[in-house]
């Protein structure tokens, strides 16, 4: 049975490294008879900004882009996030699309009597593309792959992703092109393992 891919480009950019990796893992997921769409966060109109969190009960009425990103979301079967690190996380408007898509009655739901929620995006896997400027030792052994923990447990996994992996590109200033070539080469492979 075919996948459903969705492809999310994070990085304001169309033109970055990032949207590379996600058009080398679509070449490899469509070669063995995945089905992709792909958003880019950059181009929806919306409202980045979660103004009064969930004090009111109710969130910010969605935009049209963004309930077609949550159409998308409940059709994916694999979910698929390129994102360059900026400042020890994703990029503002990455974050802001999170904060007003994977809303409470769509991605989770909370039940009186309850301490954990119900996950409601439970039965999807995720793969995480991230570039940086850090070197890859130093972000996994220094910072610790911090910004990894946050997304799997307090953030995707809190809404039912799994398995959710990691690849980590950098350090992006210094690679060559055969480096490039190599990691796009990779995340074609994963591209057609869905993984």
């Amino acid at each position: 049975m075919a996948k459903n891919i969705l492809l999310i480009l994070g990085h304001p950019s169309e033109n970055s490294f990032c949207n590379a990796l996600l058009d080398a893992y679509q070449k490899g997921a469509e070669s063995t008879g995945g089905n992709c769409k792909i958003i880019y966060v950059s181009k929806l109109n919306f409202n980045a900004n979660l103004s009064d969190g969930y004090k009111t009960g109710e969130a910010i009425p969605l935009e049209e882009d963004l309930i077609a990103s949550q159409q998308l979301l409940t059709w994916a079967d694999h979910v698929v996030i390129a994102y360059p690190n900026w400042w020890g996380f994703m990029p503002a408007i990455t974050k802001g699309f999170i904060d007003r898509v994977f809303l409470p009655g769509f991605a989770f739901q909370h039940h009186s009597g309850k301490i954990f929620p119900e996950k409601l995006l439970k039965g999807k896997s995720m793969r995480l593309l991230v570039t940086m400027d850090t070197p890859k030792w130093w972000f996994y052994l220094i910072y610790r792959a911090s910004q990894y923990q946050i997304l799997k447990d307090i953030v995707f996994g809190y809404v039912g992703f799994d398995p959710i992996r990691f690849s980590t590109f950098g350090f992006m200033r210094k690679s060559t092109d055969s480096q490039r070539t190599g990691w796009l080469r990779k995340v074609e492979q994963l591209g057609k393992q869905f993984k």
